[in-house]
């Protein structure tokens, strides 16, 4: 599917502000000239619905590159988080998978009007790419493959490396971002993260997880 570049470059700005811009399949070659098209040519007013308020309306590359980054994180996330729910050898972490999962769905369904109200699609712009703290369909081959304490491992530290990146992109966008209404979300999405890394770290088998 054919996305406008604008909309992915904004994504790939916002990592490589952060310092992780260069991964596999974006590398700073494809991202840097549309990066600079973003700063130049992206709108910073998007259309508002009826009744909201104009501070919710201005959009910059910042916010768009965060929620076109976070939603495909909290889908991909929910597919691990599903697996381990089901098959995770530790009642305990079978039980902060569900939880997590919940919270995960919770946030896609404040995630998606976002992005109808920011006049983005829906797809993801970075299928097929490896994007940090993303779960990738390796990782889920590799789950589903995996079985008792192995699972867990795998797991634990896919999990924490999604909640660690999301949560360092979401201060990003607290910080840099257009949006009173991302903002509001980004916040809830770092106390979200914060609280689950500290408990994910206590969960049996974390320590051999995550060394």
């Amino acid at each position: 599917m054919n996305l406008p570049p604008l909309h992915r470059a904004a994504a790939l700005g916002l990592l490589a502000a952060l310092g992780l811009g260069s991964v596999a399949g974006c590398s700073s070659a494809d991202s840097a000239p549309r990066t600079a098209e973003v700063r130049k040519s992206a709108p910073d007013v998007s259309p508002a619905p009826s009744g909201t308020a104009s501070a919710t309306s201005t959009s910059t590359s910042t916010d768009i590159g965060w929620i076109q980054l976070m939603t495909p994180m909290n889908q991909q996330a929910v597919k691990l988080l599903t697996l381990a729910a089901e098959r995770a050898a530790e009642p305990r972490v079978r039980a902060f998978a569900d939880r997590l999962r919940t919270g995960h769905e919770a946030e896609l369904n404040r995630l998606r009007p976002l992005l109808t109200r920011m006049g983005l699609p829906l797809t993801d712009v970075h299928a097929g790419h490896d994007m940090p703290g993303m779960v990738t369909e390796q990782d889920l081959e590799a789950a589903h493959a995996a079985e008792g304490p192995a699972l867990d491992r795998l797991v634990l530290a896919r999990i924490r490396d999604h909640l660690r990146q999301s949560a360092q992109v979401s201060r990003s966008e607290i910080t840099a971002g257009g949006r009173a209404d991302a903002r509001e979300l980004a916040r809830a999405l770092v106390t979200a993260r914060e609280g689950f890394l500290a408990e994910l770290e206590r969960l049996p088998g974390a320590v051999r997880a995550l060394g």
